[in-house]
């Protein structure tokens, strides 16, 4: 191929007289530049980890405590208390220098010591200081003069300008929460679900567990707490994604939406162009850990480690277990159209190609008329499907020759590009419909255009819309939603369009095309194939998807009636299932638990007694149930970003059981219970990026996710500026107690009725003030 000899930097040929060798100089240069970017990288990398290795302080600060020991030796003065002296002996008895030489060198030692000291005793201070969560539990308004105090510390001992992964050495590790305190929990939780005979059989197993063998296992646990940075991440990440044989497309997989109401150009190549530029600009503040960390309250660092796999990361599949790798650095893209494989440069000469640079290349893909190979088209299909046929086939049919060349490329691909010929218009007064269909483009398309093993693809429809699909084992929804409000930001508001739609810039016409991927695909593989695709289609069929925006009321509205609006909507869910099944479920909530290092999430079982007890009387209209069942649920929230959650210290309880080969009645009943009900919020970062005020139409519609259990539902929402919330909701039409365009009928009523009640209690509250006010007026007229 052309663009394959190109990259030739020399040839020679052997002849009578010789060896001819020719050099390439324009190739040697694309070399030498490539190189010298690497080289860049690795640099900055290397003074990244410096920095970050001594923070909270700073390198300048090093210079300081040098200066101050100097200083204070001119004066005479020993501020070692000899220490210098003893150093100042060794080097007298080692090394051959000058005695003021020798006193210098001491000085500077032992200021490096002494600087280094400090910066390990200002790491444990703002480790301790992290421990503390009483701050979480009070409110904003009403902070008690510890928790003041406590943030005062915090600051001073946080440092300055940090980078991304400053904070990593002082997070506090998770801590194990006592074998009595989650049994408690956990039977509070099911009381509302069980009756009473099941519920006497529960605590029976559930005392006789927290008296025997549970204080075994959590020996074991306690005991891994103090080796691993997170007793949980590692052994949730293997054995709830990575061990997984089922098809990660729907049911692990996840999407992100494009904004609803504009599509900035109508033309797809250039609305790849700009955003894949933006997601390497994303990746170079990466790089540079040019991003903030995230503070709670401004103050409360989190965990930052899930952003290091955002890029250049692949699932790799396996017979018994999948494996998440990385690769340090990729200068391309994988490129997927009408069935066939591209590999995409997105650099030259170690330049990063402008959006118009890439758009034209973009365009080169779109204009290729050439067909795709046998069994190529629907070769994604194999990444959708169950994973051991996947894992079996990877090994037969593409450890070796092209095909292992082609699949390498697609795996070490900085991420992958779908350009779909399908397309989505937003139109009319109710675009639910157009939503509906879009969320199911995203979740999973055809089943086979797009490599759902890669850590995210990107997804542009023919008109220009786009969207994300991401895979879930290597970080949490919160994470990806950062680089694509960033990427949504910087493509409609810094990059922008010329007045044609096409990028802004000049095309290189010396750029090389983008190169095909080629493969020799047997009939036995062919068969794999179709096999695959045949169990992805029949779930991607039976998904039944809803989507529902509303614009006119927000977190704004929910503030006003001085109620939480996770909890608000949580409560509101709930009395939602409530009216569709006529019965109460086990309620999963996603909770983050990102305070402490390598952090991910917990469960928040937001069916509680409370709730159920505000349900069941919500025709009385009893408004201090509601309250009550609003404080338990921020309770338990609070409580599961802390630490004292439940679900993630039983499943690693049971894990331990498992290693060590015995059965317990308890766990195993506890970890089959099913999630019918499974929600997630997915939080709006980055307000700052843009103006909802005078471009409200620049707003993201969230991302959703497929139903966790096959007769219950997915609802993933977003609350996004004052007067917007999105639902994503998902369950299966082979389900027929399930339905999700019924569900998101009673959501929203259900959300319009808690409004009502409670707008009629604060207006009841406020003629009761009033005429309390004009009878107390009355008594001083008398």
């Amino acid at each position: 191929m052309a663009e394959a000899h190109q990259a030739v930097a020399f040839q020679f040929t052997i002849t009578p007289e010789g060896i001819d060798l020719q050099l390439s100089h324009q190739a040697l240069q694309q070399v030498y530049l490539s190189g010298l970017r690497s080289w860049k990288k690795r640099i900055s990398r290397l003074k990244n980890n410096f920095i970050t290795g001594v923070y909270p302080a700073s390198p300048s600060s090093w210079l300081f405590v040098v200066i101050a020991i100097l200083a204070t030796m001119y004066t005479r003065s020993d501020p070692s208390m000899g220490l210098i002296a003893k150093i100042q002996e060794h080097l007298h008895e080692g090394y051959s220098m000058s005695l003021q030489c020798q006193t210098v060198v001491s000085a500077v030692l032992f200021s490096t010591l002494l600087w280094l000291s400090l910066i390990f005793t200002m790491r444990l201070c703002l480790k301790q200081l992290l421990s503390y969560h009483k701050w979480m539990f009070e409110q904003r308004n009403k902070m008690s003069t510890t928790t003041k105090v406590w943030m005062a510390l915090v600051r001073i001992f946080s440092g300055r300008q940090p980078l991304l992964y400053s904070y990593q050495g002082s997070l506090p590790n998770l801590p194990v929460p006592a074998i009595k305190d989650t049994v408690k929990r956990y039977l509070d939780s099911v009381r509302p679900l069980m009756s009473t005979a099941e519920f006497e059989r529960m605590t029976t197993l559930a005392k006789e567990f927290e008296g025997g063998f549970g204080n075994k296992l959590n020996w074991y646990l306690k005991l891994k707490a103090l080796w691993a940075s997170n007793y949980v991440s590692d052994w949730w990440e293997e054995y709830i994604y990575l061990r997984g044989r089922g098809p990660i497309m729907v049911n692990s997989n996840y999407y992100g939406m494009d904004f609803v109401y504009v599509t900035p150009t109508p033309i797809q190549a250039a609305r790849a162009g700009n955003a894949l530029h933006a997601f390497l600009l994303y990746r170079r503040k990466l790089n540079k850990e040019d991003i903030k960390p995230w503070l709670l309250r401004s103050t409360v660092p989190s965990c930052s480690y899930q952003f290091e796999r955002i890029f250049n990361t692949s699932r790799i599949p396996g017979i018994i277990t999948d494996a998440v790798v990385h690769w340090q650095d990729s200068d391309y893209v994988a490129v997927h159209h009408r069935g066939r494989y591209f590999r995409l440069w997105l650099y030259q000469a170690g330049r990063l190609l402008s959006p118009r640079e890439i758009e034209h290349q973009i365009q080169r893909i779109l204009d290729d008329p050439s067909p795709p190979s046998p069994g190529e088209e629907k070769l994604g299909a194999l990444t959708a499907g169950d994973r051991v046929p996947w894992a079996q086939a990877r090994k037969e049919f593409f450890s070796s020759g092209v095909n292992k060349r082609s699949l390498d490329c697609i795996e070490r691909a900085a991420f992958f590009v779908t350009l779909s010929d399908d397309e989505h218009v937003i139109m009319g007064d109710d675009p639910t419909p157009c939503l509906d269909r879009y969320a199911k483009a995203l979740l999973h398309g055809k089943c086979y255009d797009r490599w759902f093993d890669k850590s995210f693809s990107l997804v542009v429809f023919k008109n220009g819309r786009h969207g994300l699909n991401a895979e879930h084992s290597w970080a949490d929804a919160p994470v990806v939603a950062h680089m694509w409000e960033y990427v949504l930001a910087t493509d409609c508001f810094q990059l922008g369009y010329n007045e044609e739609g096409h990028c802004k810039g000049d095309v290189n016409p010396s750029l090389s095309q983008p190169q095909r991927l080629s493969w020799d695909i047997p009939a036995k593989c062919q068969e794999c194939i179709t096999q695959s695709l045949s169990v992805a289609q029949a779930l991607a069929d039976d998904v039944d998807f809803h989507v529902i925006t509303l614009r006119d009321f927000g977190k704004g509205r929910i503030k006003k009636l001085r109620v939480s609006p996770d909890a608000f909507i949580q409560i509101a869910l709930q009395l939602a299932y409530y009216r569709d099944r006529g019965m109460f479920s086990l309620t999963y909530e996603a909770s983050m638990t990102r305070l402490f290092r390598e952090g991910r999430t917990e469960t928040v079982r937001s069916c509680t007694s409370e709730s159920c007890a505000f349900v069941k009387a919500f025709e009385d209209v009893c408004h201090r149930l509601f309250r009550m069942a609003c404080d338990k649920h921020q309770n338990l929230y609070r409580m599961a970003m802390t630490g004292a959650g439940i679900d993630r210290h039983l499943f690693c309880l049971y894990v331990v059981s498992k290693y060590l080969g015995e059965e317990s009645p308890f766990l195993k009943e506890v970890l089959s219970d099913p999630w019918r009900l499974s929600t997630s919020q997915t939080p709006f970062q980055q307000v700052e990026l843009f103006d909802m005020v005078n471009h409200p139409e620049y707003i993201t519609c969230g991302g959703g996710f497929g139903p966790v259990a096959d007769d219950g539902y997915g609802v993933s929402y977003s609350i996004i500026g004052e007067n917007i919330i999105n639902f994503h909701i998902s369950c299966k039409h082979s389900c027929p107690q399930t339905d999700s365009h019924k569900f998101g009928a009673l959501i929203k009523k259900s959300l319009t009725d808690l409004d009502q009640m409670l707008s009629a209690e604060q207006k009841a509250a406020r003629n009761e003030q009033n005429t309390g006010g004009n009878s107390t007026q009355a008594k001083k007229d008398l």
